[in-house]
């Protein structure tokens, strides 16, 4: 079904604070103020999206470390997004203690996941395992690049997840670069979801600049799975327009035409078109949100600047429990 008006209004304010929040990112990096950033622009629909279909605090993400927009939408804040960046003790993740990107929002059933490449996959279906033992309505929605889809993990986690029948959505957000590698280089199949056939569950492909095509796809992915019907492979097709991380330099493998041809593209844009288009965004409404979203932003870089760092007596806290406190 087509998402609402509000939806829609909704889903292009989160997107744009997810941009503005990652581009000002970069420029913290440039100035020397963090030492990392992974980007996800370009990849804001489909996070956005996806995140607008779930229940927080209901249901239960597993999430990708590029998926910034996904997690302010499930309630993380501008603050708490700037903390981790910077590394800072209210980090709700890690309290400043993990790279950026490694997601975990308790109050809202994100999992604190590991840094391998597919291990989340393993970590969600054992959620949906535990939610199938335990009966009622909720889902486990997982998201990841297409080059972790070649790891085995992910595929003993599918296969796993059919087996069972369990209410898992594999999300794949396949941006094209596994780092360095096009994904012709990673897989002998043209989509992703071409596996699904062999491994036994519906795969759907959707244009992953649109959000309301994707909106509308994991909507019916949850559905079903909330209905017993088991898991679904999403494949959202978007490009990756930064280099996979601060720390990489993208011109050794590509050439700035290839990525200048998919600037058209934007999902930001698009879905600004769109609201434009039916009357829903008038240009004063766009300014409104514009400054709203900056003044977000500003906002929260202050904070995070004046705010602790953790000390070093908080090195064990939440990972090491004392003897005697178990």
């Amino acid at each position: 079904m087509l998402p609402s008006r509000e939806t829609r209004l909704r889903m292009f304010f989160f997107m744009l604070l997810a941009r503005r929040l990652d581009e000002r990112a970069w420029a913290l990096f440039r100035q020397g103020k963090i030492a990392y950033h992974i980007s996800g622009i370009w990849h804001e629909a489909i996070q956005v999206a996806a995140a607008m279909v779930l229940r927080p605090e209901h249901d239960w993400v597993a999430p990708y470390y590029r998926d910034l927009g996904l997690m302010l939408v499930l309630g993380m804040t501008a603050k708490e997004y700037m903390l981790g960046l910077m590394g800072k003790k209210g980090d709700p993740a890690s309290q400043g203690r993990q790279m950026p990107g490694s997601w975990s929002l308790r109050r809202s059933n994100v999992l604190s996941v590991s840094s391998s490449v597919a291990a989340q996959a393993a970590q969600a279906v054992g959620v949906g395992l535990a939610m199938k033992l335990r009966g009622g309505d909720q889902t486990v929605l997982v998201s990841m690049g297409e080059g972790a889809t070649c790891y085995g993990e992910w595929f003993e986690s599918v296969n796993w997840a059919v087996l069972h029948q369990l209410p898992v959505i594999f999300l794949i957000e396949n941006n094209q670069y596994a780092v360095s590698r096009r994904q012709d280089a990673l897989m002998p199949v043209r989509d992703v979801v071409d596996r699904a056939r062999g491994l036994g569950l519906p795969g759907v492909l959707v244009d992953g600049t649109s959000s309301t095509a994707v909106y509308q796809v994991i909507e019916e992915a949850v559905q079903r799975a909330r209905q017993g019907g088991g898991p679904t492979l999403v494949e959202a097709r978007t490009y990756r327009m930064t280099p996979h991380s601060s720390d990489d330099d993208d011109r050794s493998y590509r050439q700035r035409q290839e990525v200048e041809a998919h600037r058209q593209d934007d999902p930001l844009l698009a879905a600004q078109r769109m609201l434009e288009s039916d009357g829903s965004l008038s240009q004063a409404k766009l300014a409104e949100l514009e400054s709203r979203v900056a003044e977000t932003v500003e906002d929260a870089v202050a904070f995070a600047e004046q705010a602790p760092f953790p000390a070093p007596d908080d090195m064990a806290g939440a990972v090491f429990v004392p003897v005697g406190e178990a």
